[in-house]
């Protein structure tokens, strides 16, 4: 009873306010068009003195973080093993290759501009897996703080914009390049960055193109489990080699529900309606958290990022892009 009154309290005031926002985002979405993601950021901030105030101080925070790692997890639900093998070797080569290679990017690019190098690993991780996800995801093994979440906000904004832009140009340039249904699939689900404007663009040309351009996309997905586990290795070998105290990093349990979750739907078959009700769960989940990122940051915030990380961005997009239209054209995909 103590845990409840305690929750009340502290918490669920700024959860039920983070929860409202995201809820307010996906209608605005479903009745005037245009990106779930971007209305619960920009509603998020405009009610970010919410995140100073007492009673909404840790219920916001719950959300960001805790809340999102559900809605990560979840996103297992949506990856088999068949429907990895079903594509072949070429794509599965192609998503891995690309995922690194931008990722590696991401790092040189912020490098060579002095920026944190934390940035080049949210942004590459956004444009090479998953989107606004994959950022969050990545940033919750990062080690915390207020550049962090300012970046974290900024890498979404900015990320989920270049795809709303993809999934209008991209099939203009598959169709300039007279890329058949399956070829088109492949573009559009290594290419872009969210997983709703992949399966947008792909049935915008036909059904088969939609097929595949979502579990070339759903393997991206998959990429996010190597990947932070990848960087949370790299993130405690640093602090340890840097620091002879112990720091204390999260475990991501969330990538363990994520992979218990690809294993079960790869060998037991659930109920698709079970499917579908996860999935919305896992939604929500993202949507509720992200919302609750936007209460965290101030417009004043965002401004002193500058111009250079939204070319971190750009130049990681138009790689990707770039190194699928020539492994399409090269080994015939």
């Amino acid at each position: 009873m103590k845990m409840v009154q305690t929750f009340y309290e502290e918490k669920f005031s700024g959860l039920l306010a983070a929860v409202i926002v995201g809820l307010a985002a996906v209608f605005l979405s479903e009745h005037y068009g245009g990106p779930t993601m971007v209305f619960a950021l920009l509603l998020g901030i405009s009610l970010n003195f919410l995140s100073d105030h007492e009673r909404c101080r840790q219920g916001i925070d719950l959300a960001a973080k805790k809340i999102l790692r559900v809605g990560v997890a979840f996103l297992g639900l949506r990856i088999s093993f068949e429907a990895v093998g079903k594509l072949g070797v070429a794509p599965v080569v192609l998503v891995v290759v690309g995922v690194i290679l931008t990722m590696f990017l991401g790092f040189l690019l912020t490098r060579t501009m002095k920026t944190n190098c934390a940035f080049g690993c949210l942004t590459g991780g956004a444009v090479a897996i998953c989107g606004a996800s994959a950022a969050m995801a990545l940033s919750s093994v990062l080690p915390q703080g207020e550049d962090r979440e300012r970046d974290t906000i900024f890498t979404v904004v900015t990320v989920t914009a270049f795809s709303t832009i993809a999934m209008v140009t991209y099939p203009v340039i598959a169709s300039l390049l007279h890329f058949d249904h399956q070829q088109t699939g492949i573009f559009f689900g290594a290419t872009i960055h969210d997983v709703a404007q992949v399966v947008g663009a792909g049935y915008s040309v036909s059904d088969e193109t939609g097929d595949v351009a979502t579990i070339v996309k759903l393997l991206r997905v998959a990429m996010l489990l190597p990947v932070v586990l990848c960087v949370m290795t790299i993130v405690r070998f640093r602090f340890k080699k840097e620091s002879d105290e112990k720091v204390k990093l999260p475990f991501p349990w969330f990538v363990l529900g994520f992979v218990a979750l690809v294993t079960l739907n790869s060998t037991v078959e659930i109920p698709s309606t079970v499917v579908s009700g996860l999935n919305e769960v896992s939604r929500w989940c993202i949507v509720t958290a992200v919302s609750a990122l936007g209460m965290k940051t101030s417009f004043g915030a965002l401004i002193k990022v500058g111009w250079m990380p939204v070319m971190v961005v750009l130049s990681e997009t138009v790689f990707l892009a770039a190194l699928c239209i020539g492994a399409i054209f090269i080994f015939g995909m």
